[in-house]
């Protein structure tokens, strides 16, 4: 027997997560909410979140690097900490 589920969401999210399943695809945004709740279902579904790339203006992206290199050749030194309370007691000095 088949049920229905009624989801209220904003219409241009609608229409945008419409246009995404069907370029990955699916035939509908049905299909691709059906496949998604089945694996939900079943445990079969690994969600991950992960940060989008930052893209840095050349000129930060120099400075950047200028920066790695200056840690890497040692021209900086880095501290490193143990614990939390060893780096409070450095910060505080």
């Amino acid at each position: 027997m088949n049920a229905i589920l009624q989801v209220p969401i904003n219409k241009n999210l609608r229409d945008k997560a419409a246009f995404a399943a069907e370029r990955m695809g699916f035939s509908s945004l049905q299909e691709s909410v059906r496949l998604f709740l089945n694996q939900l279902a079943f445990n079969q579904i690994q969600i991950a979140f992960e940060p989008k790339a930052v893209k840095l203006s050349s000129h930060a992206e120099k400075r950047y690097n200028k920066m790695v290199r200056e840690v890497e050749t040692g021209k900086v030194k880095m501290k490193t900490f143990e614990t939390v309370k060893a780096l409070m007691e450095d910060l505080n000095q």
